[in-house]
């Protein structure tokens, strides 16, 4: 009977030994010490899209704008949209819509905020089919404001002649521009 009851007891222990050797083994140092912060990639994209058409509305179901662009990537660090080649309509509820171009942009994360950067245009008809064409290198446009605006060198073509300037604000709403500085005109006598 005590050859049993010893019997028991060894095996029991040998079993504790093996889980304590086990368990002390698969213990590492390095497992109580502090992890290292891991470090976001900024540009670390989360999703895109090829090709991307969209398209907004006004509370009284008039059309707002209408963009497209070659190419939509979404940040996941910053939450900032970048566009290639970005093509926007604003159609302000009219039918004459400012035609805004450029080859990149960036949106805000709320998209209250479009930064256009490179061969920015910035293109209008009126009811008089009368072209005004805006050119920069980078402007800031503000879609639900309709407003728009650079500290980049302008250049404004119309139809009575030509504009340019040091800076911009472009309320695209009531059709009404403001160059900030050195501003030139040149102009078409009839």
């Amino acid at each position: 009977m005590l050859s049993k009851k010893i019997r028991n007891i060894l095996m029991f222990g040998c079993i504790a030994a093996i889980f304590a050797a086990v368990g002390y083994w698969n213990i590492s140092p390095e497992r109580f010490l502090d992890k290292p912060v891991v470090k976001v990639d900024e540009s670390a994209i989360d999703y895109y899209a090829v090709n991307a058409h969209s398209v907004q509305y006004l509370p009284d179901g008039k059309l707002q704008y209408e963009m497209t662009s070659d190419k939509v990537e979404h940040l996941k660090a910053t939450e900032v949209t970048l566009l290639t080649n970005p093509d926007l309509n604003m159609f302000r509820g009219t039918e004459f819509p400012w035609h805004v171009q450029s080859e990149r942009g960036e949106v805000n994360p709320d998209g209250t905020q479009v930064e256009l950067i490179d061969s920015v245009r910035i293109t209008r008809f009126d009811e008089k089919n009368r072209k005004t064409l805006i050119t920069t290198t980078r402007m800031t446009v503000f879609p639900q404001q309709q407003y728009a605006q650079t500290d980049q060198p302008v250049r404004i073509d119309g139809a009575g002649g030509v504009s340019t300037g040091n800076g911009m604000k472009a309320y695209l709403k009531e059709s009404r521009i403001h160059l900030l500085s050195n501003v030139r005109g040149q102009y078409e006598a009839r």
